[in-house]
């Protein structure tokens, strides 16, 4: 199947000579029609200079950029047949709900009935059939988010893409839109390529999700690839929360490992003497007074589905995911015992996922 999108070799820098700065550093993905990417990264990573090279807002330094076949590099917005989500919601203050919407259409000469039936269309589908003779002014933050995803959807472009459009709303907000994105993503089946730093939305809306740290693209994969089997450290504590828990060790003969003192056993692939790095999440270590890995409880989390348990061990904090009904106090002295088929290893130097 051909990509929706393709994204290959693209760099991109800004400055000159000896300040020069950048800020994407070869960057290949590619996006299969009807897919859901989530590109994530903290505040400086480049996704948003990607999500805007890829909108014709910022040329790239190098690389190309194929829509649907065809090289979009030069050619201008307008005509890349995409449709774009702000953060800022971007709406004209002085129109109504229903002139925000069909505005693109009749900037593109779509006659007015079609522009009605549009509008009309997309207003049920995002449940604001109510607020159509309503200005922005007088909406909720929900609700103007609602009606630019409305102008986007009219349009029914060939790509869509969302820059953090969740980013302004309150918590309880923000679930829901989540929910109303990914209902709209399932209903529409319109390519589309999202930017977050936060990685509860990545893990929840991509159908795939490229993490991003420095310019570099990290690792590319489902949401099930990237928390499960993280290609390098960074990836493993950026994605998941609490954060994996990291613990150095040395490998020994005979499927075992030390850590600080401690013999365990849970087979590592890397070559006996060797440093490696043991990565565990929260919920795949388990309180256990038999367990020979002690360490005393200094911090209890009640979050009402779990809680989490911080351990300070020798070989550092661990954090445990338990049931609610689980009872430890602060200064409690407890065993951690690991599931050693959810265990990840990582090159203790370079940070790379070791090959099992």
């Amino acid at each position: 199947m051909a990509s929706a999108l393709d994204i290959r070799g693209v760099r991109k820098c800004f400055g000159k000579g000896e300040h020069t700065v950048e800020v994407l550093k070869k960057i290949d993905i590619d996006v299969a029609p009807g897919e859901f990417l989530i590109l994530v990264g903290p505040s400086g990573c480049g996704k948003s200079t990607l999500l805007n090279i890829i909108a014709g807002l910022e040329e790239p330094t190098e690389g190309a950029i194929h829509l649907g076949g065809r090289n979009v590099i030069g050619v201008p917005p307008a005509q890349r047949d995409i449709a774009m989500v702000f953060q800022s919601y971007a709406l004209y203050p002085t129109m109504n709900v229903a002139d925000n919407i069909g505005f693109a259409l009749e900037m593109r000469k779509v006659p007015k009935a079609e522009r009605q039936r549009r509008i009309q269309e997309v207003a049920a589908m995002l449940q604001i059939t109510h607020l159509l003779d309503r200005r922005p002014s007088q909406l909720s933050g929900g609700q103007r988010q609602r009606v630019a995803m409305g102008r986007a959807l009219a349009r029914e472009p060939q790509l869509f893409l969302f820059d953090e459009p969740l980013s302004n709303l309150d918590a309880k907000l923000r679930v829901e839109m989540r929910a109303e994105i990914k209902r709209l993503h399932q209903a529409s089946g319109i390519t589309s390529v999202y930017v977050t730093h936060d990685q509860i939305e990545a893990m929840t809306l991509g159908s795939r999700i490229a993490v991003m740290k420095d310019g570099v693209l990290q690792q590319l994969g489902t949401p099930d690839d990237i928390y499960n089997r993280p290609a390098n450290t960074y990836v493993a504590t950026f994605i998941g929360s609490p954060t994996m828990n990291l613990v150095d060790t040395q490998v020994l003969e005979g499927g075992a490992v030390a850590l600080a003192g401690i013999e365990l056993d849970l087979p590592c692939p890397a070559a006996t003497g060797a440093h490696a790095t043991l990565g565990l999440r929260p919920e795949h270590i388990r309180l256990d007074g038999s367990a020979p890995w002690k360490g005393e409880v200094s911090v209890v989390e009640p979050t009402g589905a779990d809680t989490y348990v911080v351990v300070s061990t020798v070989s550092g904090d661990v954090t445990v995911r338990v049931a609610p009904q689980v009872r430890v106090q602060p200064g409690e002295r407890v065993g951690l015992a690991v599931e050693a088929a959810h265990a990840s290893w990582f090159d203790a130097r370079s940070g790379q996922r070791l090959a099992a």
